[in-house]
């Protein structure tokens, strides 16, 4: 395409479109159909020019026309609460139900290395001497030591949003990173699972392997069920990148991104959840048995969000995308 005929041809619609949008009196009938016809040859035209002849002033300039012009044709939405119940009683869970396969498996690969991790430092004495001093090692797996007194260290409330806010951030983390080909995603999953797998094997290693999971598992099964669906979603949005599938690599992008978006949102409010668990049940004065049937019943509670709820609404035909209507027009394209 020659981009000087074409804006040369075209120009004068633009300006006028410009012209409209500018007009401070209300449209008339006429004007208001030439606004319409008008904005939807220049989104036709953008679409043209950013597949064929890709120049940043130009595009620059077409993009905020025809947002401009879009916003004036459909008219300014306002975000409600409807919006919100609408997210959470069906796109969140769709998007959790579409991307299962990812983070199910990304949450079975990532439990049987952190389980790993704990069998080897367990049973090496020497890996163990590595970690940390025997002194140390002793202040860390004693009845009463770090391990324990780490819950209850601070005022619950305040604990409690510390954990939900550096959980989120891990979460954002591998939800914002995924493009990059899903590499920084390994590398937080990793780490986390490090840091669960030298716990277990150090307190395993002194025989206290039950004091430990009765402190972990009241927030640490929904907490980590979180971290592993932005860990699989981070990974799902890298793949996206290598296999866009069917779908142009941009559009696949920015679809598969809107909805890890919408996902962070989500996770925000079910780690608000499992960090209440950790600032006020896991310190709590309740058996183990209560703290783990609590935390037992908040991941059972969410599984059947995700697998009746979420796939209900996948069945639908809701994919965790934002609305139509907020989505950039794409032109069709042949399979």
């Amino acid at each position: 395409m020659d981009l000087d005929v074409f804006v040369a041809a075209h120009r004068a619609e633009w300006d006028r479109l410009d012209t409209l949008l500018r007009r401070r009196r209300r449209l008339t009938g006429a004007e208001a159909d030439e606004l319409v016809a008008l904005y939807q040859h220049t989104a036709t035209h953008l679409s043209l020019i950013q597949s064929s002849a890709p120049d940043p002033q130009l595009t620059g300039r077409l993009t905020q026309l025809v947002a401009r012009a879009r916003s004036a044709v459909t008219g300014a939405r306002k975000a409600s609460w409807r919006d919100a119940i609408r997210f959470l009683s069906s796109g969140f869970p769709a998007a959790l139900y579409r991307t299962r396969r990812w983070w199910v498996s990304t949450a079975l690969v990532s439990t049987a290395l952190a389980v790993l991790i704990g069998w080897w430092i367990s049973t090496h004495p020497e890996v163990q001497s590595s970690i940390a001093a025997p002194e140390e090692l002793r202040r860390l797996t004693r009845p009463g030591g770090e391990y324990e007194t780490y819950y209850s260290s601070h005022a619950a409330a305040s604990f409690a949003a510390q954990v939900w806010t550096n959980n989120a951030q891990v979460a954002a983390v591998c939800l914002v990173l995924g493009a990059f080909l899903g590499l920084p995603v390994l590398w937080v999953i990793f780490q986390n699972m490090l840091n669960l797998g030298v716990g277990l094997g150090l307190m395993s290693s002194v025989g206290r392997l039950d004091t430990f999971l009765g402190l972990i598992l009241p927030h640490g099964l929904l907490e980590l069920t979180a971290v592993f669906v932005a860990a699989g979603t981070g990974l799902r949005l890298g793949w996206t990148v290598i296999d866009p599938g069917p779908r142009p690599r941009r559009a696949a992008l920015a679809q598969e991104g809107r909805a890890a978006i919408g996902m962070a949102i989500g996770l925000a409010v079910v780690l608000f959840v499992s960090g209440a668990i950790e600032g006020f049940v896991t310190p709590s004065g309740l058996p183990p048995w209560a703290r783990i049937t609590i935390g037992v019943v908040a991941e059972v509670v969410f599984l059947l969000y995700v697998y009746v709820l979420g796939r209900r609404a996948a069945r639908a035909g809701e994919t965790g995308d934002v609305e139509a209507a907020d989505r950039s027009a794409e032109l069709p394209i042949a399979a």
